[in-house]
């Protein structure tokens, strides 16, 4: 799969989320085996570019190419801006976030808001494409309310301003993440455009990433929330859409190697303070399920230091292990250990 100039490793693809794929996520992602990932939204506003969130958030130091920024505002000539100051700040690929459902972004009639009107959409596109020399995507939903779902005259126009790719989530605006992912439009989409077409919504599982490809036709899938704790997740789909099969489940062991990795990094990344309070919710998601997991966070959200926090995680993963219901690093699944 290629965007613009760049190919692809393969067709799995982390998506944006707020708060969650920075720099330390977006690289364990591919390290898992996604072919690409793209950043954290990043306001146009101006005012905002250098305070302490956006800088963390433009931080590509080390990333593996191509660098994908996304962009989020309502005013063409500021998206613009955004985009050359992305640009110049090492990304290769820009993205605009017209997908965004929240309340605080679509209450600027930013994000999926902007669905709403369709001259703006257009007004961006253009604006945004004519900016920079480098390919611009764009990342959207199916409308802004149900029963009134524009995506068709969107894409096209997306597509006719130069839109490199589109990656496409299958719920409007009015679904939020509530209801199920409709992939239907998503197919109309495909056999219409040119350009590539990436699925997203609802992808959790290999079986699921094989139905939604053949379904659409799509040229790649976008996974999001069933990447939190679970990074293992592209190299999983990689190896059944290559071979049928299916991996086995990461051990107790691997789970804990992975999960301390990815505490250093965010503690290098944030610092003290906020390094521990981020790590707090990605502890979180890795733990989920695990025996005795619920008393372990309770006590876990307390922890104040990056190493008290690290220790107690540590401390949990040897007692799963301790129990000798795990004979050794590459035996029993580690999902063996899920609560009943």
């Amino acid at each position: 799969m290629y965007i613009g100039p760049y190919q692809l490793s393969n067709n799995l693809i982390v998506a944006p989320m707020a708060g969650v794929t920075d720099r330390p996520f977006r690289t364990l992602c591919k390290y898992f085996g996604a072919g690409h990932a793209v950043s954290e939204m990043m306001t146009s506003d101006q005012t905002l570019r250098m305070s302490k969130k956006s800088l963390y958030r433009a931080n590509f130091d080390g990333e593996l190419a191509p660098i994908s920024a996304q962009i989020a505002g309502s005013e063409p000539e500021e998206l613009a801006k955004a985009a050359q100051y992305q640009v110049s700040n090492g990304a290769q690929i820009v993205d605009i976030n017209m997908g965004c459902p929240a309340k605080k972004v679509c209450s600027k009639l930013a994000g999926s808001a902007l669905l709403k009107d369709e001259d703006l959409v257009a007004r961006i596109l253009d604006a945004v494409v004519a900016a920079v020399d480098v390919p611009v995507t764009l990342k959207t939903r199916l409308g802004y309310l149900n029963g009134h779902e524009n995506i068709m005259r969107v894409a096209k126009r997306a597509e006719e301003a130069g839109i490199a790719a589109l990656a496409l989530h299958g719920r409007t605006r009015e679904d939020m993440y509530l209801n199920t992912a409709r992939y239907s439009l998503i197919k109309d989409v495909k056999s219409m455009l040119h350009i590539p077409v990436i699925a997203n919504g609802d992808i959790d599982s290999p079986e699921k990433a094989k139905y939604v490809l053949d379904y659409t036709g799509a040229d790649g899938i976008m996974i999001g929330r069933a990447a939190q704790g679970r990074p293992w997740i592209f190299r999983e789909i990689d190896h059944y859409l290559k071979t049928g099969t299916h991996l086995a489940a990461p051990s107790i062991l691997e789970v804990k190697e992975v999960l301390l990795g990815h505490l250093s990094e965010l503690y290098e990344f944030y610092g003290e303070y906020s390094g521990c309070r981020i790590a707090r919710k990605h502890i979180a998601w890795y733990t989920k399920g695990l025996r005795s997991s619920n008393e372990f966070r309770q006590h876990m959200y307390k922890v104040e230091s990056t190493v008290e926090q690290a220790k107690v995680v540590e401390d949990y993963f040897d007692l799963l292990l301790d129990q000798g219901l795990i004979m050794s690093d590459v035996q029993t699944e580690a999902f063996s250990l899920l609560e009943v």
